[in-house]
């Protein structure tokens, strides 16, 4: 497949470091959607990833013979974890249940995030502290920090906690734009 590297076999270590982060990296993803049960994604992403990994994994034992090689497939593989993270870090796949706990009015903080587009439940609690509210928002991942930032300005002493949800049924979301409605006639 690769008979250009009779003529330059200094490329080999290259194409396998750059084939396994790819190939890595795809691994992340696809085990992210996996988690999270999307089952039309995830086998796409295995496919390439099966297909770039038994691609490397040939050329290495048909070619490589030398320690380099074997230090490019493994820098690679380090290179690749790095490389998904970054990558599922910036798509911001999926739900977070966000829960908030403070000493402040909880009332005050849930008309916040509904001036933002957030629904929000309040509950009242009993703390080691005293008397607390909890507030409970679902929100997607990738309006997180947005939803840390209107908590740390509400109250700098907020404590809150965020879980993965699996799935969500109605309730008050922000508005996401379609990339449709930019080339939309009319507005």
């Amino acid at each position: 497949m690769f008979s250009f590297l009779d003529q330059a076999p200094w490329l080999l270590p290259f194409i396998i470091f750059f084939g396994r982060i790819i190939d890595v990296s795809l691994g992340t993803l696809r085990i992210i959607f996996v988690s999270k049960g999307e089952k039309y994604k995830a086998p796409i992403i295995g496919f390439f990833e099966v297909l770039i990994w038994i691609v490397v994994i040939s050329e290495i034992f048909s070619r490589a013979n030398d320690f380099v090689a074997y230090l490019s497939y493994a820098g690679g593989y380090a290179t690749g974890n790095f490389v998904g993270i970054l990558i599922e870090q910036k798509i911001a796949f999926g739900i977070t249940l966000c829960r908030a706990y403070t000493r402040k009015s909880g009332q005050e903080l849930m008309a916040i995030l509904s001036s933002n587009g957030y629904g929000a439940t309040m509950i009242r609690a009993s703390g080691a502290m005293g008397e607390i509210d909890v507030i409970e928002t679902v929100v997607e991942r990738k309006n997180m920090k947005k939803v840390e930032k209107i908590f740390m300005e509400y109250d700098s002493d907020i404590f809150f906690v965020a879980e993965d949800v699996r799935a969500k049924r109605k309730g008050i979301f922000p508005k996401t734009e379609s990339i449709f409605s930019r080339w939309r006639m009319g507005k």
